[in-house]
């Protein structure tokens, strides 16, 4: 069975990191001057590299494989099980400087193991590293928080995500279009490690070296461009009616939702920025593909319009309200027939 491709490409050093620039060059020189916390807390959305950045400190400081410990607060969230540790901790490292623990998901922790842990945080012994990562960062104690050194880590930007899959790819062997690196790197959604893992599901569906949009479209169900195209220009054309039989279609269908807004409000951003940025055009290009390029590029010369920035600001508040709605596309079509019928 061959190795996950986000196993296969974890970063080993802090040179490897990938868009987490503030949070490496800050360890680094803490490592450098001899200023290494007792506590760090990392927080930040999923697949960031948090616990990869983790262990990369350890390994900087010296500790080795069995003085390294990794703990899955969901699973181990008890005070029996910090009680556990803290007894623990106080043992001197088998081989090394240092005994890192690293603490995932810690926000899962039971308020009991929290007062348990904070008091060895409090008073660690010299020899014990802790760092702590959570996805939810506003769950955790004020008191906790406030005896860690605290690293933020910020989403990848569209293009250093975009950037990462496409180097992953050739590593890989595989030629990728300019659409399919969208839709993958959308699918992702911010995450390195699932960017991977969708890339991984197109690589061992194709029986070729080129990975398309279209082979995207159909291995992943995401809604195709042909589709995204109608739709837009429904939109353009103010054909309220088309639009919403277009978006009839989704609710019969596997297609995710969340995805086709995701592809609703890259698209009509991007025909704004080509009607009011026109320095804009040879970037905007390489994004989407020529033929994309040229449709949207066609609506943004048009004087009369649908495509509008009352829309792409509906479309973002729309974004929040799926969870509440039974009807996969009723956050949009609400949003369409509000800004159409007043356009």
């Amino acid at each position: 069975m061959s190795v996950a491709l986000y196993r296969k490409y974890r970063p080993q050093r802090f040179k490897d990191v990938v868009g987490q620039d503030a949070v490496v060059n800050i360890l680094k020189n803490s490592i450098k001057d001899g200023a290494v916390s007792h506590a760090y807390l990392f927080t930040g959305s999923r697949g960031t590299g948090k616990t990869s950045i983790a262990r990369i400190l350890a390994q900087e400081i010296g500790t080795s494989p069995n003085d390294l410990y990794e703990i899955d607060a969901a699973s181990n969230r008890g005070i029996d099980d910090i009680r556990a540790l803290r007894e623990a901790v106080q043992s001197l490292p088998f081989e090394s400087k240092y005994k890192v623990y690293i603490i995932d998901e810690v926000h899962m922790l039971t308020k009991e193991a929290f007062n348990a842990l904070l008091k060895t945080l409090e008073e660690p012994p010299e020899h014990a590293i802790f760092v702590l990562a959570t996805t939810e960062f506003h769950k955790l104690p004020e008191t906790i928080v406030s005896r860690c050194e605290v690293h933020h880590f910020r989403r990848p930007t569209e293009h250093t995500l975009k950037e990462y899959l496409k180097n992953i790819a050739e590593k890989e062997g595989y030629k990728i279009d300019a659409g399919a690196v969208d839709l993958i790197s959308l699918l992702g959604d911010g995450s390195f490690r699932d960017t991977l893992g969708v890339l991984q599901k197109i690589i061992s569906s194709v029986n070729t070296k080129k990975i398309t949009t279209e082979s995207v479209e159909t291995i992943t169900g995401v809604p195709k461009q042909s589709f995204i195209r109608s739709l837009i220009e429904s939109i353009h054309k103010k054909e309220l009616d088309k639009a919403l039989t277009l978006l009839q279609e989704v609710n019969t269908s596997e297609h995710n939702t969340k995805v086709l807004i995701s592809l609703l409000i890259q698209n009509i951003r991007y025909t704004l920025l080509l009607r009011f940025a026109k320095d804009m055009q040879e970037s905007i290009k390489e994004e989407v593909g020529e033929d994309m390029f040229n449709f949207l590029n066609n609506i943004a010369n048009e004087k009369t319009t649908g495509v509008s920035s009352s829309l792409l600001r509906s479309l973002l508040i729309a974004t929040n309200t799926f969870e509440y709605s039974n009807i996969p596309t009723l956050p949009i079509e609400l949003s369409l027939i509000e800004v159409l019928t007043k356009e």
